[in-house]
């Protein structure tokens, strides 16, 4: 009897304080009791003679104080089952009737004895009543529960009786617990403990048909409980050794679960032994690290008192130990806003983990004088007008002129100074920009694509320079092509036996110099030992970058045509490699799930950043050059500070692995593509998403903004190119106070307004995309004959 009440003690204790914070509290530590009593001889043989039927074995006598006859604790418990029906407690009774495996037929063949009868105040004995409360109190804690009442833990006086610690099921004799098994109070550490296996489908199935039958403004939000807790309820069988449980417990609830985590639940139906999850680092990762919910208070609330009411311990446990359920106040969140987020191997974003400010203004770009075209000065002339350069700014440049508020101090990371060839290069650049076509619905731009054809050595990456002169192709068979798209061929430097030849006439160093007995159309780079998986000009057009199976990082001389440096940093394949917009600095992402920011003249990364669950996809610097974005197949987007290496953005809502991402020009939004066929557009500084595009319906590999950032084209292997329009998309954003605060997105389902045109290939899937500087959109892509 003293076992069952410090059970139910015990049990109360995990209540967590229905105020608590944003995370489910660990429980406080079990209640205070004194060591448990060996039974006498006495004791054993009555247990097992009070339940008329099988029992645990008689432990052998150790000395100490003498034990109450477990028939008297029997007669008590039946004594206080009849004082619940008797005052119309039918809800208690029967939770303290399952806690204590008392069969109902028990309760009316039981005969209660004069002492037990007085405890209570029955007709039968005339006892003191404070004893009574007090046994009744120790008795009935669960169901107090039910009441409503404050439940305080008693602590047991009585000489012979002695507390012990809570009892799962285990061998039942006559309807009372007599094996020990461990503590039900104690959380779950790394899936050590263990409730009883067979029961793992009861309490899934009990808390799914709760959830199903709630209201439904809450059940959209407590659904997202069922893929966490289907996992860790799988693996701590399969951990424990449980594998028939685990086994049928996967077979009867996995076809529950949304269909973004099909990919996710293959992986997991291999996991069938204690060591097949030692060598699975992503289920590794999904055990150690909390999976995310967002729910409103309402909701959580209701679900703490089911648990409570149940005493389902497994479940609560998990909640505690593996999730972290991030608590907002206000209304709950619909099932459209839910599915806009959810899908990623970790949950949802903490709200924290998107307040951190985020500088992602454009730097002030450097002033100097634009001379006039020939065109226009020879117009001046003609008129009579003294010829006279004037100087001329770039509007880009004029809107840079004043600082813009959200952009980072100038000198907050240290950026490599002009050089005159930059110079040169940025007033080309600026010549170029007054010539450009203003992109908008009415003025669609002009596409040229670039196919590969024959490409049997299987393209696998692709990259255009700034000035569209160039184009690299990196292939499976560990080469790297460059080739020239212009008149002007592609030529290497002369050797030094051929230095004395240098034509003197010409006044460019860099002509002399070059070898035109090496002019062509096509340079191949060989140095890679597997298949080049990512490309990268750097913005002066000296170098370029490949990353490969190798696990290396190339940097190539476009003047010679060798490689200078090879990075060695990451230990398994490179995905994708990326040169800041201020040229020095690139980035590498790769299968070790990590992210690395590199400067050319270092053989060490400068800054690793670790976080993703999964392979690193795609890398992408902001314009600023203070970022980095990177895509995982973990689905989640993150954005990395430069400067101090922190992850300042987590974005998530996409149901597959992330493939392409994109920066507008002013550098306050982002646009990624993934496996799901969507394009999700994110308000970097408010930290939301604020748009969804749909129509593809394959992998999308490329996505850019045209250069004024009106225009947004989207490639994908369903062989299409797509351009939407980033004006409309952008535009009457909801970013109060409100949506900033619960995430409460509403989004509208306008993607077909916004599709401005669908461009199909043949049989050819795009995998680059990149817009000239008039705004003249370039694809490329190798030819499918599948």
């Amino acid at each position: 009897m003293a076992a069952l009440a410090e059970e139910a003690a015990e049990v109360v204790a995990v209540k967590p304080d229905p105020d608590a914070g944003t995370s489910p509290q660990p429980p406080p530590a079990p209640p205070t009791a004194t060591a448990p009593a060996a039974p006498t001889p006495a004791a054993a043989e009555g247990d097992a003679a009070g339940g008329g039927g099988d029992s645990a074995p008689p432990k052998p006598a150790a000395p100490g104080p003498a034990a109450s006859p477990a028939a008297l604790d029997r007669q008590t418990l039946v004594a206080v089952l009849q004082f619940l029906r008797r005052s119309n407690l039918r809800e208690s009774e029967e939770i303290l009737r399952r806690e204590a495996r008392l069969l109902g037929d028990d309760l009316g063949a039981a005969a209660l004895s004069p002492t037990a009868a007085g405890l209570l105040g029955a007709p039968g004995g005339d006892a003191d009543s404070a004893v009574g409360e007090a046994l009744l109190n120790r008795v009935t804690t669960a169901a107090a529960i039910a009441i409503g009442g404050s439940v305080s833990t008693v602590a047991s006086s009585s000489p012979g009786v002695a507390a012990v610690p809570s009892l799962p099921p285990g061998k039942v004799g006559g309807g009372v617990v007599v094996e020990d098994q461990p503590d039900v109070s104690a959380v779950l550490s790394a899936y050590n403990q263990q409730g009883d296996p067979t029961l793992y489908e009861e309490y899934y199935s009990g808390l799914k048909h709760f959830i199903e039958c709630s209201l439904d403004c809450h059940r959209a939000e407590l659904s997202q409980l069922f893929y966490p807790l289907f996992v860790h309820m799988y693996l701590e069988l399969v951990y424990n050794q449980h594998e028939s449980e685990a086994k049928s417990f996967f077979e009867r609830f996995h076809g529950d679960q949304e269909c973004y985590y099909q990919d996710d639940l293959r992986v997991l139906s291999s996991l069938t032994k204690k060591e097949h999850m030692k060598g699975n680092e992503t289920m590794l990762d999904f055990r150690t690290s909390k999976f995310v919910l967002r729910i409103s208070r309402d909701s959580y609330q209701l679900l703490k008192r089911h648990l409570q009411e149940k005493q389902n311990n497994q479940i609560w446990n998990i909640v505690q130990e593996h999730l972290y359920i991030d608590i907002f106040d206000g209304m709950p969140r619909s099932k459209q806003q839910i599915d806009a987020m959810v899908g990623s191997l970790a949950g949802e974003a903490k709200r924290e983990a998107n307040k951190a400010k985020v500088f992602f203004g454009l730097l002030k770009e450097p002033e100097f004088d634009v001379p006039l075209d020939d065109e226009d000065e020879e117009g001046e002339n003609e008129e009579g007008k003294p010829k006279k350069k004037k100087p001329k700014k770039d509007s880009v440049g004029s809107k840079s002129k004043k600082q813009d508020p959200n952009a980072p101090p100038q000198n907050r990371i240290p950026l490599p100074e002009l050089k005159d060839s930059d110079k040169l290069d940025k007033v080309m650049n600026m010549k170029e920009a007054a010539r450009r076509v203003r992109l908008g619905p009415e003025c669609l731009p002009s596409i040229c694509f670039y196919t590969f054809l024959n490409a049997y050595q299987g393209l696998t990456a692709v990259d255009i320079t700034d000035d569209s002169s160039m184009i690299v192709g990196g292939f499976a068979d560990s080469t790297v092509r460059v080739w020239s798209v212009t008149p002007k061929k592609l030529r290497s430097v002369k050797t030094a036996a051929d230095l004395s030849l240098i034509d003197k006439e010409s006044d460019d160093v860099l002509e002399r110099i070059m070898d035109e007995k090496t002019a062509s159309e096509l340079k191949i780079l060989y140095g890679h030992s597997g298949p080049v998986y990512g490309t990268s000009f750097s913005p002066d057009r000296n170098y370029l970058l490949s990353c490969s199976e190798d696990g290396t990082v190339r940097l190539w001389s476009l003047q010679t045509f060798t490689c200078l440096v090879g990075y060695k940093g990451h230990n398994y394949p490179v995905w994708d490699t990326q040169f800041s917009p201020y040229g020095y600095y690139f980035v590498s992402g790769g299968h070790d799930r990590v992210a690395r920011l590199w400067a050319t003249d270092h053989y060490q990364p400068l800054r690793i950043f670790a976080g993703h669950l999964a392979d690193v996809t795609c890398t992408r610097f902001h314009p600023n050059s203070n970022y980095i974005a990177t895509g995982s197949a973990d689905r989640t987007v993150r954005l990395w500070d430069v400067l101090n290496g922190n992850c300042v953005r987590i974005f998530t809502g996409h149901k597959g692995p992330i493939h392409s991402l994109a920066f507008s020009p002013n550098g306050r939004f982002l646009a990624t593509g993934a496996t799901d066929g969507r394009v999700l557009l994110w308000d970097i500084g408010h930290g939301l998403m604020v748009g969804e595009l749909k129509g593809h319906t394959d992998t999308i590999y490329a996505l850019r903004f045209s250069r004024d950032g009106e225009i947004l084209a989207s490639g994908s292997m369903d062989n299409t190119v797509r351009l939407w329009d980033a004006v409309k998309a952008f535009e009457d954003l909801e970013t109060d106070d409100f949506t900033t605060a619960t995430g409460h997105i509403n989004l509208p389902e306008n993607s077909q307004e916004l599709l401005l045109g669908t461009y199909m290939t043949k049989s050819t899937p795009v995998v680059h995309l990149h817009f000239t500087r008039r705004n003249l959109l370039l694809a490329a892509g190798a030819y499918s004959s599948q």
